[in-house]
């Protein structure tokens, strides 16, 4: 008999969206988390290189040396110095996160999550056996919050790992180094794991910031920190399914374990790849991040002048997460999108309950006309 906990697992609302959508031809999609824009050539030809090498063959566990070495000096640059020792490379970030909770958390412990928040966050520890306990984000005064005292109620000395994304995905709030100064102090003195989801970090949008406020700019290198990473965004690499983990360096040996009882390693030719991307990440990564602003700063004024509609201005990400008024039911919402207008959005429900009404539109777009065409067929939906 399958477990319950796989059982009662949901279906991913935003693919039964998408497959609603199936065979028009004249859809704008918006409700995966990517962009239209392929991998750079360079990183590409990488890997196609690697590959005319005969580089088929198993590697470490924990990565190429090389890579490991770019990661830790490409981490270093953002955040201070962070040794390779500290370091392994997964294959994708949702593998990082989910060794991350293997690692750390199993049946009965109490996982605590910041919520809403991309499904596979809340379900990696229960699909572990853990007890998940969520803490909402609020929408208050056009921004999105984090009720620091409700953090505090909840994170206590039962607690074994807090979870939290910044930027966060969907909403776009990131967290501040206030806010991270405190939530570090208070889970040193509940004993508590932190697993901080930050691979949205170079998407931020605060003035001259290389990238969004991180738990690494605050930790010493043996607090109880675990950082995961990805490819995915930063350098276009969605499909290479490639990340890597930040950890204390007592536990690189235990990562280094569950990494071959899960997937071995990462592929060569792929991991070729992303040191491709980390050495090409200063003429690479500017750029597409001014082009992200462009796209919020086109699409979010032009949601914010839709009568009924509300949103706020996302500080990191690539995500507007809107509510429409009388959109109580947001899947059945998303569905008459892609319907009557051929518009495709994530219902706000795939992110949890604490979502429900609310809408998740990835402005990643090489063209900006695409955008604001979505607007003009969002419109054409009201009233509901």
């Amino acid at each position: 008999m399958m477990r319950d906990a796989i059982r009662h697992l949901p279906g991913s609302r935003i693919r039964e969206v998408a497959n609603a959508g199936l065979g028009r031809d004249d859809l704008l999609a918006f409700w995966f988390g990517e962009g239209d824009e392929p991998t750079p050539a360079f990183i590409r030809d990488a890997a196609t290189e690697s590959i005319a090498r005969g580089e088929t063959f198993y590697s470490h566990n924990l990565g190429l040396a090389e890579l490991r070495e770019a990661v830790a000096g490409y981490m270093s640059v953002l955040h201070g110095p962070i040794g390779v020792e500290r370091i392994a490379v997964t294959s994708s970030g949702v593998n990082a996160l989910m060794v991350a909770m293997q690692a750390l958390a199993g049946a009965g412990d109490e996982v605590v999550v910041v919520v809403p928040v991309w499904p596979n966050l809340t379900a990696q520890p229960a699909i572990l056996g853990a007890l998940v306990k969520t803490v909402a984000l609020q929408s208050q005064d056009g921004a999105w919050h984090l009720d620091l005292d409700a953090l505090r109620a909840a994170v206590t000395p039962r607690t074994r790992v807090l979870l939290i994304n910044s930027p966060n995905n969907p909403t776009g709030w990131t967290l501040t180094p206030v806010e991270q100064r405190e939530i570090l102090a208070h889970c040193r003195a509940t004993g508590t794991w932190i697993v901080a989801d930050e691979v949205y970090e170079r998407l931020f949008y605060g003035e001259g910031a290389q990238a969004a406020p991180s738990f690494l700019d605050q930790a010493q290198p043996d607090d109880r920190l675990v950082v995961a990473h990805s490819f995915s965004k930063s350098f276009l690499m969605t499909g290479w399914r490639l990340g890597w983990l930040v950890v204390p360096e007592r536990l690189l040996d235990a990562v280094g374990k569950l990494i071959e009882f899960n997937t071995s390693c990462a592929p060569v030719f792929v991991q070729r790849a992303g040191l491709a991307a980390l050495r090409g990440a200063d003429g690479m990564v500017p750029g597409m991040v001014a082009h992200l602003r462009a796209c919020r700063d086109t699409l979010l004024p032009a949601l914010q002048a839709v009568p009924g509609v509300e949103v706020a201005v996302p500080a990191g990400g690539m995500y507007a997460f809107l509510r429409m008024a009388g959109a109580g039911d947001s899947l059945a919402t998303a569905k008459r999108l892609v319907a009557e207008v051929g518009l495709g959005l994530a219902p706000g429900v795939a992110f949890g309950v604490e979502a429900e009404g609310w809408l998740r539109w990835c402005f990643a777009s090489r063209d900006l006309r695409r955008l604001t065409q979505g607007v003009e067929r969002l419109r054409l939906a009201l009233p509901l």
